[in-house]
């Protein structure tokens, strides 16, 4: 009914955030299994609908979503992680397509950002997680459709870093009393993500808490720099800042 409005503005709108807010509150209030498996139907219906509400502008919503569906494939229900795991494969799918079969950086993105988020808030991770990752990688491998372009070599390689995390994470509680060691664990999974700014930045300020924490200022101030660097080049490959990293490089040459 209200189709026109929910689309103004490429679906930015206060409307939109509001329809939303709604589906995700039936993600956020504990459901039965029978109860999910339609809210997950509906969930289809509303991204095959509305995409660029996710894939375009602002990011929050789709942000919101792989949170809360992620959630979903941690879940006790079997049937439920596979339905979680569906919707994430179609939510993926849908992303490619709406970029012209190019790529899923914004679904990757806010994956990533969602699985750090959610260590922190509920410690996912187990067997369960790890079978819906799985099942992802299956519909991905069987998705006929999708056998000649670059989609499932995409979404395997998203999975893979889902796991890099997950490992990654699983070893810094290990070493949470060794600092250095702990601070090496973040500097390695910084430079993993050197080709995604966003994510570089997430883990460089996380090292830089550390170093702060232990006294460690000068380390931590070049944590900062490296942060400020990365941003003022992106800034100068969008033409807003003329000088990018090298207006650092009288602070510390390190910043090459």
């Amino acid at each position: 009914t209200f189709q026109r409005q929910l689309q103004q503005s490429d679906c930015q709108n206060v409307l939109m955030k509001k329809v939303f807010d709604t589906h995700m509150l039936f993600l956020q209030i504990n459901q039965s299994a029978a109860a999910l498996k339609h809210i997950f139907a509906a969930l289809r219906l509303f991204v095959g609908k509305f995409p660029s509400a996710f894939f375009q502008g602002q990011a929050d919503l789709c942000g919101s979503l792989c949170y809360e569906i992620l959630k979903c494939c941690n879940h006790r229900s079997r049937s439920t992680q596979t339905e979680a795991s569906a919707l994430l494969y179609f939510f993926m799918r849908k992303n490619f397509e709406f970029n012209k079969q190019k790529s899923i950086v914004r679904s990757h993105l806010q994956l990533i950002k969602a699985v750090s988020q959610l260590i922190a808030d509920t410690g996912i991770g187990g067997s369960r997680f790890q079978h819906s990752l799985a099942i992802i990688n299956n519909f991905a491998n069987g998705d006929k459709q999708m056998k000649n372009v670059n989609f499932p070599a995409e979404v395997k390689d998203l999975t893979k870093r889902i796991r890099t995390v997950l490992m990654a994470t699983a070893q810094m509680k290990e070493h949470e009393k060794d600092p250095e060691m702990l601070v090496d664990l973040q500097y390695s999974l910084a430079n993993s993500y050197a080709s995604t700014p966003e994510l570089r930045r997430t883990w460089l300020e996380s090292m830089a808490k550390i170093h702060a924490r232990n006294g460690d200022l000068s380390e931590a101030a070049m944590c900062y720099i490296h942060i400020a660097a990365l941003i003022a080049e992106y800034l100068k490959r969008k033409g807003l800042f003329s000088m990018g990293w090298p207006a650092f490089l009288s602070i510390t040459p390190n910043i090459k």
